[in-house]
């Protein structure tokens, strides 16, 4: 499982020409599922997300967690984080989720990260998608459990 966050100002999914959903302050998450993810790495990444301090505190250190900031977070499903570019010019997604099995775990992280009392917005499981968002720093990790 993979989750690449996004430190932002502000992010939105817009779907067919209709924003989906919005935040303001926080963290953009970009969830890719692979086969053989589990619940148990679920619970990992959502409770390293809520508790990782990359906002700044009042000296401008990253020392503050998105719960410290009250901040939001926009959960999306991005299938493409899986995909393998080592080989070739086409990127091979043989380590994806089946959708069945990725949105299950996908539901089961926005569920995770609300129980941790975060405001959540979403994007829609397998749409396609415009992700808007500004960056904030710019700050952007990578997860992997």
């Amino acid at each position: 499982m993979k989750v690449l966050i996004q430190r932002v100002k502000r992010a939105s999914v817009t779907i067919e020409g209709e924003i989906y959903s919005s935040i303001g302050k926080g963290i953009l998450a970009l969830v890719g599922i692979e086969k053989g993810d589990s619940m148990e790495q679920v619970k990992k990444l959502a409770q390293k997300v809520v508790s990782l301090r990359i906002f700044p505190d009042e000296n401008d250190k990253m020392n503050r967690s998105i719960k410290d900031v009250s901040g939001e977070m926009l959960i999306v499903s991005q299938f493409t984080l899986c995909g393998d570019c080592k080989k070739g010019t086409r990127p091979s997604f043989d380590r994806s989720a089946p959708p069945e099995i990725a949105n299950e775990l996908y539901e089961a992280f926005i569920k995770e990260v609300n129980d941790f009392g975060i405001k959540t917005g979403t994007g829609k499981f397998a749409a396609m998608m415009d992700v808007e968002l500004i960056n904030d720093g710019p700050v952007t990790f990578m997860l992997e459990a």
